[in-house]
């Protein structure tokens, strides 16, 4: 058997049922690799070695408390927790300890997790750089801004980590550190206790190392039953679409891009070239608005009485809001509905689309931000997302294939998603 930490979240989940590893022995591994490789990738905010080993020994002493009974969780440090400190990724809120656990949090441990500790955010969840690098290159960036969820995954460190993602902050990680990442349908998975940014974008996410393990967290995430992925009983139709953004993306991207189109080709699904509406070309200018809007009144206070300890970046974000009127903010809102109703009309013709998951491959530490114009139409649509580490590019670095689904349906997607990951790694 591989190292423990190396295993993915349903692998351990199902030793762990079956009485031939411990829960202890899973967390100690995982603990080990953090103290050999945390210094050099700095994923983590918080984290209690001695509170999770005996945690997960409780575990081990009882009985199951759900589908992921003993298995170790990375939660991203905009989620509250009542037993640890919940930082926000912003000095003023250094130390800050919650009365409660946000709702992932808590459902979480209702199904037997073991909260690890706190993964690194950006401030705010926003848009100013934290300390985590990127595993497979420390010199170069994880992506914004569940960057510590992504590179703990991707090192190993753990089998799976809560993420957010108001833009690209889920996806975009995910393609930069070689890992599977989910941003489910908006709303799917409630938002109580995770700090918000902007209300009508935020989602709640994780990271895994296996689309299976997708299927088992968003069951426990979603408050259902979990049901392992089963086989489609047909090839989906899959749509490719490059937006209205190719342009922005790489040569080492639309290389990639080109090269999994082809793949997917070669396997005899039907794939339907996807032209998206003009319309669409101003809905990533449209979720900036919506973003800077809504991020100015939900940080009403810390503007107004912590401003000094607050980035240039995230003062900027919150003043450009402040200065956008309302009818702007409802005309970009009229535009995503629009677009909304456009693209329903679309998946009736294909079962998912796909597309780049990330503008390029990972960027250089020195220039860590980059654009996240493959993610906003989507998460402005509030549609279900999958990065896929399917692609390489010439140098060795990941770039993810991102798939998206209906509004509603991502069981479907998920079953998509499992399919062509198939194909992909024969």
């Amino acid at each position: 058997m591989a190292s423990l930490n190396m295993l993915s979240a349903v692998e351990v989940a199902a030793a762990i049922s079956a009485g031939s590893i411990t829960s202890e022995e899973l967390t100690a591994a995982c603990i080990s690799r953090i103290r050999e490789r945390e210094e050099d990738v700095g994923a983590w905010q918080y984290i209690d070695h001695e509170a999770a080993l005996s945690a997960a020994r409780a575990c081990d002493a009882g009985p199951s408390r759900g589908p992921l009974h003993g298995v170790p969780v990375g939660v991203k440090d905009n989620f509250d927790t009542v037993d640890m400190p919940t930082g926000y990724g912003s000095e003023i809120y250094k130390d800050h300890r919650p009365v409660w656990d946000a709702a992932c949090v808590a459902l979480l441990k209702a199904a037997g997790a073991i909260i690890l500790g706190k993964t690194v955010t950006s401030e705010f969840a926003a848009y100013t750089w934290g300390k985590t690098r990127n595993p497979l290159d420390l010199s170069l960036t994880t992506g914004i801004s569940s960057m510590g969820s992504a590179a703990a995954v991707a090192d190993h460190m753990v089998p799976a980590a809560l993420g957010s993602q108001t833009s690209g902050s889920i996806l975009r990680p995910a393609s930069f550190c070689g890992v599977v990442g989910y941003k489910p349908s908006y709303g799917l998975f409630n938002r109580s206790g995770m700090r918000p940014l902007a209300e009508s974008l935020d989602t709640a996410g994780f990271f895994t190392r296996s689309v299976a393990d997708i299927a088992l967290f968003s069951a426990v995430l979603a408050d259902e039953p979990y049901r392992p992925l089963s086989p489609l009983d047909s090839a989906p139709r899959i749509g490719v679409c490059a937006t209205h953004s190719w342009d922005m993306a790489s040569p080492a991207a639309q290389t990639a891009f080109v090269e999994a189109r082809g793949r997917i080709s070669a396997t005899n699904t039907k794939v339907v070239e996807i032209i998206l509406p003009e319309p669409f070309a101003g809905l990533n200018d449209a979720l900036v608005t919506v973003l800077q809007y809504e991020a100015a009144r939900a940080f009403a206070y810390e503007y107004a009485e912590r401003r000094s300890s607050l980035s240039v970046n995230f003062r900027n974000l919150v003043e450009q809001g402040r200065a956008c009127t309302r009818e702007r903010y409802e005309a970009a809102q009229d535009l995503g509905r629009r677009c909304g109703e456009q693209i329903a009309a679309i998946f009736k013709e294909v079962d998912v689309i796909m597309t780049l998951g990330a503008e390029c491959e990972p960027r250089p530490a020195s220039d860590p931000v980059g654009n996240s114009v493959f993610n906003r139409l989507w998460t402005m649509l509030r549609l279900p997302c999958v990065n896929l580490p399917l692609m390489r590019s010439a140098r060795g670095l990941p770039i993810g294939i991102q798939l998206v689904g209906p509004a509603g349906q991502d069981g479907h997607l998920l079953s998509c998603a499992d399919w062509i990951n198939a194909r992909f790694a024969r």
